[in-house]
Formats: structure tokens, C-alpha cells, sequence
């Protein structure tokens, strides 16, 4: 077999670019098993100094159905790895073991992948491939029983792969039009206002700590007595846990009336939501 050829070979069952490949099999002397576990090695070196790098970039992948769905989001360093094609290949595969997995990453980063290698090996690998730190962040799998999930993806880049993904489940088994209608709607309704939580007593105490000292250092000179302060604070408060609470948030497609004012006008006996996730690249 030529150097060409062996070349072709070893860049095929590696996934290494030519100049690895060629240099490979010429300190291994020709041996190609000897060349692929040089370059696992140098791989693996290579994937451990990319690690110190930022990776702020990449994608949001969905998968599952209307009763088991999940989402992975997927970091790198540049948009432009986020649209390649052995990228997108590997996240795509990796969202269906997501799902599969229920969004644990211990199991996750364990599970064998259609090439015989678990996920932590082909992301050494791509690293190695790509030059790009890529790592795995934020994961959720909703599986509620007699519920429907919905999803809108927003920046999509291709299929189920996007910049920005939401899941809303629904507490309901109907199939109407109506309901796919809301079930849309709401998921587009929670990409545009990015809901803390579903309720105002769900909101982090933290958040509403914090929110409170920013109200109060805003006040603390305008002039006003202690009394009038306190009310305008109050109302500031509460206005700040409405405007972040998805039941209590104007309705996106008509904000004369509340997310709840929706779910009551629908007239679905016990219909709810269950709750919600919002992915986006960069936040």
C-alpha cells in the first residue's frame, strides 16, 4: 500500500487532518495501527490544551416528541465551527442520546455513539480534528405523564439544531387545533420575554434581594420620605415579579391580557403548564 494511500486510510478511521495523518505514519514507520494510536495521543493532548480556552459560541440541539423532549446545548469557540458539518453531525447524534439518557451527563458522556467510541472520546476527537475547544453545557429532558410537550427553535442553523430553543409542557392530553395553536404560540411567547419563572413565589429569593438593593440605591436620593419610598419600592417589586413570571406576563400575541387570561379563555378542562425551558447561545 502507497504513503497516498495509507494516508486516505488512516484519515478515514481517525478523522485526522492529512498533515497529522502523513506525520503520524511516518514516525510509526508506515504501521498504521501504530500511526492512529500516535494520533489519539497527540488528540488528547491537543483536546487537554484547547480546555483553557473560552467557548462561547456553538448550538442548542432538540429532540424527542410531544412526550419525551430535551434539549443539549453544545459550546465552541467560533460560529463558524458552530455550522460545520462534522459538528452538526456529531451534536445531532448527541441530542438523541440525550434524550435517550434523560439529560444525565454522567451517562451521557459514557454512551457508545454509532462509530463503537463513547461521547467523551469523539469529542477528543473532534477537538483534535476541528481545533476548537467544544464542551457540553446546559441540558433538560421534560417527560411529564399525561402531558404534551412544545418547542420552538429560533436562529435555526440546520434541522433541529439552532441558536436558541424553547420547550413548554403542557399539562393536558387533548388534540385540537387550538392546542397546537397555544402550544406554539406560548413557546414563541417565552423565546421573545425569557420568563424567570412560572410563577412570581417561584423567582430566587437572590434575584428578588438584589432587584430590591438596585430599587433602593435608585431611591435613596430622590428626595422623597421614607413612606412614599417604601410604596414606590413595593410597586416597583411587584411589578419586576410580574414582568418575569410567565402566568402574570403579557401575552406576546395581545398584551391587553395575561399569559393566564389565555390559558382561562381556552376553556380545556385543567389545562396548565408544567413548566418550561429556554436555551440560548451566549446567556
Amino acid at each position: 500500500m502507497s504513503i497516498i494511500e495509507k494516508v486516505k486510510q488512516l484519515r478515514k478511521s481517525t478523522g485526522a487532518g492529512f498533515k497529522d495523518c502523513n506525520a503520524a505514519l511516518k514516525e510509526s514507520i508506515g504501521d498504521l495501527e501504530k500511526a492512529a494510536e500516535i494520533l489519539r495521543v497527540k488528540g488528547i493532548a491537543k483536546a487537554s490544551k484547547k480546555m483553557s480556552r473560552n467557548a462561547t459560541e456553538g448550538v442548542v440541539v432538540i429532540s424527542g416528541d410531544e412526550k419525551k423532549m430535551s434539549l443539549i446545548e453544545v459550546n465552541c469557540e467560533t460560529d463558524f465551527v458552530a455550522k460545520n458539518d462534522d459538528f452538526l453531525d456529531f451534536v445531532k447524534e448527541l441530542s438523541e442520546l440525550n434524550n435517550e439518557h434523560g439529560s444525565n451527563i454522567g451517562l451521557l458522556q459514557k454512551a457508545i455513539m454509532k462509530n463503537n467510541k463513547n461521547v467523551e472520546e469523539n469529542i477528543v476527537s473532534l477537538i483534535a480534528k476541528i481545533g476548537e475547544k467544544i464542551t457540553i453545557g446546559r441540558a433538560k429532558t421534560l417527560n411529564k405523564e399525561n402531558s404534551r410537550n412544545f418547542a420552538y427553535q429560533h436562529s435555526v442553523i440546520k434541522d433541529n439544531v439552532s441558536k436558541l430553543v424553547v420547550i413548554a409542557s403542557l399539562n393536558t392530553k387533548e388534540k385540537s387545533d387550538k392546542i397546537d395553536l397555544f402550544g406554539k404560540q406560548l413557546s414563541m411567547h417565552i423565546a421573545a420575554t425569557n420568563p424567570i419563572a412560572l410563577n412570581s413565589n417561584e423567582i430566587n429569593q437572590e434575584l428578588i434581594d438584589k432587584e430590591t438593593g438596585l430599587i433602593a440605591e435608585e431611591l435613596k436620593n430622590s428626595g422623597k420620605s421614607d413612606e412614599i419610598v417604601k410604596k414606590i419600592s413595593l410597586g416597583k417589586i411587584n411589578k419586576f415579579k410580574d414582568e418575569n413570571s410567565l402566568m402574570t406576563q403579557d401575552w406576546v400575541m395581545d398584551p391587553k391580557i395575561k399569559v393566564k387570561d389565555v390559558i382561562k379563555n381556552l376553556e380545556i378542562s385543567n389545562l396548565n403548564i408544567n413548566e418550561f425551558v429556554r436555551l440560548k447561545i451566549g446567556e
